[in-house]
């Protein structure tokens, strides 16, 4: 029974917590053992120490053998992404310029989780510096997918991914802007939340006027994802942006047919058959629910240019962009961000964030006549582990690293709350996911969406084979 705890559905090890049939000791003592078995071969799980976790265990079960209240997430075992500030795991942004950096005090997501009642164990691995969706880094290495550790696991939350669909964890922390939480979900058959702009609250330090990148939650069911989301997005004064989310008490399956935009290529972007041919036989899943389905998508115009700007802006300007003489140790596509947003004028800043808006205002217009567009969350399936990035999709070259996961990017300079979901899989045996993208602060209905048409299909119940990936190790 131990190792099957792993396995249940985050909502469901809380209620054995809540009703003692298990203790939050025992819940961590069986994933330590799943993480034992197979994270060696997959490489997900990093930075760990399981004095904190069991502190933290026996806390909660301190609590509830008091008669108290551990909190909405007590007991449930986590891992934080390796961007996030931890002060009792060291947070290295998977950069040896920061191999030993153990932060003061923890970013407000981890706190938040903390005070939840969540077990943190550790950190899950990332790209250096969150750059580029693979991720690899020289501090822990490569984070192979479960499905085939051949091959990528996505990132930046690709530690993450692979870490739920293992059962390392029940639940994650990520973050997202060109497509770190939705690329890892559909490579790892979980569920990754790209919210509206600054749902989960971002107070700083840092320019609190910067929408491309958010901060999110990832699991294995819907319901999963919604427990975290709820602690996530607890409102915050401090974020001058921070718009409060009306998440029901329980998340139902919408209560009419949905009128469902249908885009396969997301504005003509190419998109590998393998791909395409799954999300073919998803359209066939949404028209099982009767939901009226047509094919269009809003005016992307000008949306790839628009990422493309406020992205190196954003490197330019964050930590990477602060390192000085030691810019130099970093991988090239991290400098090269560096360099593209310190080279850009005011002008052309002003324009990006001038486009952003003009984008907005087409989404608005688009979802008057439809309730949710669905499309590809990624253009490829997962790639070898020794490859950097895609260099071509469909036959087509792309020019720079993420060139091959604009079905993203796009979506991130629209602002638009988009969800990765479990589609099925391709011949390979390789999971894909389809991605369910909302109007303007249409988050809740894109989890009501979602919720519906993960009951129906049932593509997010098939996980690795656990003991291929324990015997690889051994």
């Amino acid at each position: 029974m131990s190792d099957e705890l792993c396995d249940l559905p985050a909502t469901e090890q809380r209620g054995l917590l809540a009703s003692k049939q298990v203790s939050a000791r025992e819940l961590l003592d069986a994933h330590l053992a799943r993480i034992d078995a197979v994270n060696p071969t997959v490489n997900a799980v990093v930075g760990m120490d399981a004095d904190v976790a069991v502190a933290r265990a026996t806390a909660v079960d301190d609590v509830v053998a008091a008669g108290g209240d551990p909190g909405p997430l007590g007991g449930l075992v986590t891992a934080h992404k390796d961007l996030v500030d931890t002060a009792d795991f060291v947070t290295t942004h998977g950069s040896t310029v920061y191999a030993d950096n153990r932060p003061a005090v923890d970013a407000l997501q981890v706190a938040r989780i903390k005070a939840a009642g969540a077990v943190a164990l550790g950190k899950t691995n990332v790209p250096e510096f969150g750059a580029g969706s693979h991720s690899f880094n020289p501090v822990y290495g490569v984070t192979c997918n479960p499905y085939d550790p051949g091959l990528s696991a996505g990132g930046s939350s690709g530690g993450a991914g692979a870490a739920l669909a293992c059962g390392m964890v029940g639940i994650a922390d990520g973050s997202d802007a060109g497509g770190s939480l939705r690329n890892p979900a559909a490579w790892n058959n979980v569920v990754g939340l790209r919210s509206s702009p600054r749902v989960v609250p971002r107070p700083g330090p840092g320019n609190p006027w910067q929408t491309i990148p958010i901060d999110g939650p990832m699991a294995r069911t819907v319901d999963d994802l919604v427990l975290l989301l709820r602690v996530m997005a607890e409102p915050d004064a401090r974020d001058p942006l921070n718009r409060a989310l009306p998440l029901p008490d329980v998340l139902r399956p919408p209560t009419r047919p949905l009128r469902v935009a249908w885009s396969p290529t997301l504005g003509g972007l190419p998109v590998d058959p393998a791909v395409a041919a799954v999300l073919d036989t998803f359209r066939a899943d949404i028209d099982g629910l009767g939901w009226e389905v047509t094919e269009a998508e809003p005016d992307f115009s000008g949306a790839d240019e628009c990422f493309v700007t406020l992205r190196a802006f954003l490197f330019a300007n964050g930590p990477a962009g602060a390192l000085g003489d030691r810019l130099a140790e970093i991988k090239a596509t991290v400098r090269d961000e560096v360099e593209r947003g310190r080279a850009l004028s005011n002008a052309e800043v002003a324009a990006a964030f001038a486009h952003a808006n003009v984008l907005w205002q087409r989404c608005v217009t688009f979802f008057a006549d439809h309730d949710l567009l669905v499309g590809p969350v990624t253009q490829v399936p997962p790639f070898p582990i020794d490859q950097e990035y895609p260099t071509e999709v469909a036959g087509q070259p792309t020019s720079t690293y993420i060139g091959w996961m604009l079905s993203n990017c796009r979506i991130s300079a629209c602002q638009l709350p988009a969800l990765s979901l479990p589609a099925g899989f391709d011949d390979a045996g390789l999971p894909v996911g389809a991605q369910l993208i909302g109007a303007p602060w249409g988050d809740v209905g894109v989890l009501q969406a979602a919720k519906a048409l993960e009951t129906a299909t049932g593509h997010g119940s098939r996980r690795p084979d656990l003991s291929a990936l324990a015997g690889a190790s051994s």
